[in-house]
């Protein structure tokens, strides 16, 4: 029967202790909150699943603009505008993008699943994340500064990434 209210005590404790050091370790400025520090384990992939979960829960599963010249040309435009600076171009990674953390991937780039950048990704889910952004990444969401098409147009662009684009949009994007 002594055991009980060492229990009862022993869990309490641990009710009050726990948080408290949570806390300490917070206040004190511990965790690693600048880019180059390393990250906490398992913290990409604890960001991953609920991120993945919610893309494919709202994606669309298929563009309502076609794939033509116009569209990629227009498309590869944009790209040069909004997105080049932290993503880069096949003929020159980004030096920005390799300074945020996670670093930003670069979409010209083969992978070593064979892919390009985004390729391999639905064209919904790369939609997804041009409207909506990604938090703590530097992601922005353009889904208000960019029109539908124009959301549209970089989507098909980065989904064509592994294969031959029109010349405009070839040079624009460095291959």
């Amino acid at each position: 029967m002594k055991l009980l209210p060492l229990a009862i005590a022993s869990f309490i404790a641990g009710i009050i202790l726990l948080p408290l050091a949570i806390c300490l370790y917070l206040v004190f400025g511990n965790p690693p909150v600048a880019t180059a520090d390393k990250s906490f384990p398992l913290e990409a992939q604890i960001a991953h699943i609920p991120l993945q979960a919610r893309i494919h829960r709202e994606m669309p599963v298929a563009s309502p603009i076609p794939t033509t010249d116009e569209n990629l040309n227009a498309g590869a435009s944009l790209y040069e505008d909004k997105c080049e600076s932290c993503h880069g171009t096949a003929d020159q990674p980004s030096a920005l993008g390799r300074a945020l953390f996670p670093q930003a991937p670069q979409l010209w780039i083969k992978h070593a699943n064979g892919g390009v950048g985004v390729s391999d990704d639905p064209v919904g889910e790369t939609y997804w994340k041009i409207k909506n952004g990604i938090r703590l990444t530097g992601m922005p969401a353009y889904g208000k500064s960019l029109s539908e098409k124009q959301l549209w147009q970089v989507s098909l662009l980065l989904s064509m990434a592994d294969k031959p684009l029109p010349a405009d949009a070839s040079h624009t994007v460095g291959r």
